[in-house]
């Protein structure tokens, strides 16, 4: 379908690491007509990652703890900016609700085998089915159906010129060689045990003089993980949990190495070309790992040994005790000789 809109809204409310899959589309919606205006609803979390985008215009929210005032503030944006074209990339029924307030003449969709919750309804226009594969892969799949060329791809998360002097301020207490550990999920089948993490960190630096940063969120869990690793561990690592997203864009960054469980900071350390060990067992990596980077650094209890396994959405309960911290030092055995640079 080819659609000539200037004025685009894109609904993609939920979930950070969501949200850093689809700044290739917007960024590439953007490369083709600089003109265009993008208008993005986005939930406050990933609002803070993306709000100064170059690609992106304007942010409406939506904070779904209040449902029915952000789909009354929804409706009050589009009328008064309204779009040409709305590219819904969620499959919910409050993605739905939105598309339906956004009131465009063109809403491009899912296709309905994939589309939740009757969201189909919703949409004047479907992107042809597809087999399953990567998220990343089939948000792209609607710069296709626009005839808007996808590469090359580009994030362009940052940090921006106007964050570096920001960066170099909350960089420099931390010292050099950082290893960025995100040690806490949304989900607890995610995360890995935590005296694991405290061996991590000292084996990190006893053997591979990094500095250990702890990275994430404040969850009662994420705190509990803080306390004890720094409690435990003989080199007690720097702690960032808690810093705003572009802050964490800028640690991230600076980084020599992540080590991310899965979650958003994974996609984004990918989005900024960062060497990243992923840690993945209750979710598919083949749908929601590292995006064509990295999959040799990548640590999979997802999948048994030799098991080639199908792109599903199943989970996998129970995985993650598999990894051990061994196998996490192996793969940093390899970082350090394929990817670590000396220190600039």
């Amino acid at each position: 379908m080819s659609v000539d809109a200037r004025r685009i809204g894109i609904v993609m409310m939920s979930a950070i690491g969501d949200a850093v899959h689809v700044l290739p589309v917007v960024t590439a919606l953007k490369r083709r007509d600089p003109s265009a205006r993008i208008t993005w609803v986005l939930q406050p979390g990933p609002a803070s990652l993306v709000r100064g985008h170059p690609a992106v215009d304007e942010i409406v929210p939506f904070d779904r703890s209040h449902t029915w005032r952000s789909l009354a503030g929804v409706r009050r944006a589009f009328a008064a900016r309204p779009v040409d074209l709305l590219i819904d990339l969620q499959v919910y029924i409050k993605a739905g609700l939105v598309t339906a307030l956004a009131g465009a003449p063109v809403k491009v969709g899912f296709d309905r085998a994939r589309a939740r919750d009757l969201n189909w309804l919703f949409t004047t226009r479907r992107i042809p089915p597809h087999a399953p594969q990567h998220v990343q892969d089939q948000y792209l799949e609607f710069l296709a159906a626009l005839d808007v060329p996808a590469e090359p791809l580009a994030w362009d998360l940052g940090p921006w010129p106007e964050e570096r002097e920001r960066q170099r301020a909350l960089i420099a207490p931390l010292g050099e060689g950082l290893a960025t550990l995100v040690i806490g999920a949304s989900h607890a089948e995610k995360e890995w045990p935590v005296e694991r993490w405290v061996g991590l960190v000292d084996a990190l630096e006893e053997r591979w003089g990094l500095t250990p940063v702890l990275a994430g969120g404040t969850s009662p869990r994420e705190r509990a993980a803080e306390h004890e690793i720094l409690a435990r561990a003989r080199h007690r690592p720097a702690s960032t949990l808690g810093v705003p997203l572009r802050d964490l864009v800028a640690l991230l960054d600076a980084s020599a190495l992540v080590v991310s469980l899965d979650t958003g900071p994974l996609h984004m350390a990918v989005a900024l070309d960062r060497p990243v060990i992923a840690l993945m067992g209750y979710n598919n990596p083949k749908r929601v790992g590292p995006y064509r980077k990295y999959h040799d650094l990548l640590v999979d209890a997802y999948g048994d040994p030799g098991e080639d396994y199908p792109i599903t959405v199943a989970h996998r309960r129970g995985r993650m005790v598999r990894i051990q911290v061994d196998d996490v030092l192996r793969k940093v055995e390899w970082w350090a000789a394929r990817y670590r640079q000396p220190l600039a």
